[in-house]
């Protein structure tokens, strides 16, 4: 789209107002309107359209001037999930933008999409999600974003009468161009592929520099992992092509990237160029949306520390607007049950608050009328595609998370109705306060060796972990409704509560406490969400680490249990356990997929087995963050820091490190509106050493690793006589203090 103005007298400022049914990129004078990618963002079109707003009082002439506007497909209608599954929201793709110019004489003009615009095809013959971008060089307009660009042959445009009723301003940060990188290995394959390795799987594309004839084609297929040979594979991108096609037009050096789509890649497969590749020619770029960067945490393990960076970068990626399962394959979708398990971890790592806002709203807008809530959010899965316990809950965990990581009770207000909605729906669905209709995805990818008939690690019952997580958000609608003074509420679903946990026990559990499913899942999930009454609790935590031992000290768990297991196991007096856990470096466990040289979390705990074969391909990402979950054991066990519920967003902390696993320091920081928090510890020769920064405005409860306080100082000082530090308690070997804002060094001796 074209829209040639004069501007007659001097600017103040101009401001653009734009969206588009599919993705848009704006020029104004050829230069790019903003820094923002694959815009207007994904929401539920239908209900939801945003539109963003940019300064652009720097790009205008005094004079002529041109607005230069691409769309492509994008989410609106491109293919999405499986099969012919396309033009979801419309056919259409479509322009809304409106310039707002104020003279410096107060005088204001506005140019608008309207039908004096001009249209053509650009040089991007195809874009698509999945399957990626062919531009063809020798079709480019050439000096079309310029003001002396002649249009005259150009067509016109079509003027649709479409409502504005969903059109909302942009809430959360856009998508951005992040880290760069370079080749780290460029080879050809035993098969004879030239392939360039860029040592990271990111999620993004590669720009490209390259000379050649008008009609040479260039093409760059994408993928995650090598074969055992070494050849390139592409089998776990199923029907995702995932591939750029670059058409020369022969005039030079030209330069090439996509627009509207992305990859989810380590390695690119290059076809059409002669010769040796030249590193300097090919540079990979991350998107994902602009988060701040909030936690850090290192160890004195190395696998533990690359663990961290693969679940930050399992987070990058699949952060484009939408919280996905995996960028790569043909889905790229915002499963909602792995959002709700990583939320609590997203937190740490980055400020996700807008990010999580923004894609719960959407989460209520499809909501169905019954309370249920669909699998994935934007729902283009259809009509009968939710209700999956641990999934669905993803309307009360998330609210109730966000609240807790910053402290702002309008997340809590805004999704208010969709969390009792959902609540109300399992109410709903059960007889005698016991949910066991409906299906389930269940503890997902739990880990179940086939050869194994001995029946320890029989499918954990999917009725039971629903009852677990109907009491679950039945909790957080409480603890919601208490923050919000909904005290009726918190009444009639206090009462609910203790009837879903009577029928738990009377169907789920023996008179001696043990569960019908004597899984490691069962057991957390019980335990976790305090379904046992207290009297039954540490016998039932002894049957968790008796399952443990018989796997040799490994998990079992899948998506609904991992993310619990650790928390579990600390909370029962066994953190030595959860430790082994944690260091684990054979399958199934969180190292086992470092020790095999993997950059992001994969899907499944053998996505690439021993031998170097593959998990089936139809369901075998290398880039799916929700076994990344384990991060938030990391930062609020390991190195302790965490919120208290009287004080959410920090500003009440604490402090409870838990030295053990090997580890001789381990170090967090966390970045909260109040400041930064700290917590790094160390061994040193019968010492433990505890540096603890906290914020202003806050306060903090310090459990600090020791019995006698005579051996315990602070900055140098016995602990008992620092006139700001109150001792609390001294319990089970630890002493709890309390201290204000500023920086402590706390000395226990042994």
């Amino acid at each position: 789209f074209r829209k040639q103005f004069v501007t007659k007298k001097k600017i103040k400022s101009a401001t653009a107002f734009i969206t588009a049914h599919g993705l848009y990129e704006a020029m104004i004078n050829g230069h790019r309107v903003g820094d923002a990618y694959l815009t207007p963002g994904w929401t539920s079109y239908n209900k939801r359209l945003e539109y963003q707003v940019y300064d652009v009082s720097n790009l205008l002439n005094a004079g002529n001037n041109v607005i230069g506007v691409t769309l492509g497909s994008g989410w609106y209608r491109g293919h999405l999930a499986w099969g012919e599954n396309k033009n979801i929201y419309g056919k259409d793709i479509s322009l809304l933008l409106q310039l707002e110019i104020t003279y410096t004489d107060g005088k204001k003009e506005t140019v608008i999409s309207d039908g004096s615009w001009k249209s053509t095809t650009s040089s991007i013959i195809s874009s698509e999600i999945y399957d990626g971008e062919i531009i063809d060089d020798r079709a480019e307009k050439t000096g079309w974003l310029l003001p002396s660009y002649d249009d005259s042959k150009w067509s016109g445009v079509t003027v649709g009468d479409l409502s504005y009723d969903n059109l909302i301003a942009t809430y959360n940060e856009p998508i951005r161009k992040h880290e760069t990188f370079k080749p780290v290995n460029i080879f050809t394959t035993p098969k004879g592929e030239k392939v360039v390795d860029f040592g990271q799987n990111l999620v993004g594309w590669v720009m490209l520099k390259v000379k050649g004839n008008a009609g040479d084609t260039v093409t760059i297929e994408h993928a995650e992992v090598l074969d055992k040979n070494g050849n390139f594979y592409t089998a776990n991108l199923r029907a995702a092509k995932a591939t750029s096609i670059y058409i020369l037009n022969g005039n030079g050096e030209e330069n090439f990237e996509p627009h509207f789509t992305y990859y989810g890649f380590r390695y690119i497969k290059v076809e059409g160029i002669s010769g040796n590749l030249n590193p300097d020619d090919f540079t990979a770029v991350a998107l994902y949306a602009d988060m701040k960067k909030t936690g850090d945490f290192s160890s004195s393990n190395s696998f533990i520390n690359q663990l961290q960076h693969n679940i930050q970068w399992g987070q990058k990626g699949n952060f484009l607007d939408v919280p996905t399962d995996c960028p790569q394959r043909d889905e790229r979708l915002g499963w909602t049950g792995d959002a709700e398990v990583f939320s609590r971890t997203a937190a740490f790592n980055m400020g996700v608050n807008n990010f999580f806002s923004k894609w719960l709203k959407d989460v209520a807008a499809d909501q169905y009328a019954d309370g249920s809530v669909p699998h994935v959010i934007p729902n283009v899965l259809g009509p009968n595609s939710g209700g999956s316990t641990g999934w669905a809950d993803v309307s009360t965990i998330i609210p109730w998370n966000m609240y807790l990581a910053y402290g702002d009770t309008q997340i809590l207000k805004n999704q208010y109705s969709s969390m009792k909605a959902w609540v109300e729906y399992m109410h709903s669905k059960s007889k005698n306060d016991l949910w066991n209709t409906g299906s389930h995805f269940g503890d997902w990818l739990f880990y179940r060796p086939d050869d194994d008939n001995s029946g320890r690690a029989a499918v954990t019952d999917k009725y039971l972990i629903a009852q677990c997580f109907y009491a679950h958000s039945t909790q957080l609608l409480i603890d919601a409704a208490k923050v919000l003074g909904k005290t009726d509420d918190v009444t009639h679903y206090t009462d609910l509560l203790q009837k879903i946990k009577n029928a738990f026990l009377k169907e789920y559990v023996t008179p001696n406490g043990r569960l019908v499913s004597g899984t490691q899942t069962a057991y957390v999930l019980a335990l976790n969400f305090d379904m046992l009454p207290e009297s039954l609790r540490q016998q039932a935590a002894e049957r968790l680490v008796e399952n443990i031992k018989s796997y040799n000290n490994h998990l079992t768990t899948g998506f609904l249990g991992t993310p619990y297991l650790c928390h579990v196991l600390n909370r029962f007096g066994y953190i030595d356990i959860a430790y082994q856990l944690l260091m684990q470096d054979t399958y199934p466990s969180w190292l086992y997929p470092v020790k095999m040289g993997a950059t992001t979390i994969w899907e499944r705990w053998d996505g690439e087995k021993p031998d170097g074969s593959f998990e089936n391909p139809g369901m075998n990402s290398f880039n799916h963050y929700a076994y990344g979950a384990i991060g938030d054991f990391m930062y609020r066990v390991v190195t302790g820091i965490d919120t208290y519920e009287d004080g959410p967003g920090y500003k009440h902390i604490s402090i409870y490190p838990h030295i053990g696993g090997g580890l001789t320091y381990a170090n967090a920081d966390l970045q909260t509106y109040y400041g930064k928090i700290s917590s790094h510890w160390k061994t040193e020769n019968d010492k433990i050493m505890l540096d603890v920064e906290i914020p202003a405005n806050t306060s903090a409860e310090v459990v600090l690793p020791a019995s006698d306080v005579n051996k315990v100082t602070e900055s140098g000082n016995a602990l008992n006589s620092a006139m700001d530090i109150k001792i609390i308690r001294s319990e089970n070997g630890n002493i709890t203090v309390h201290i204000g804002s500023g920086s402590y060094h706390f000395v226990c001796s042994k």
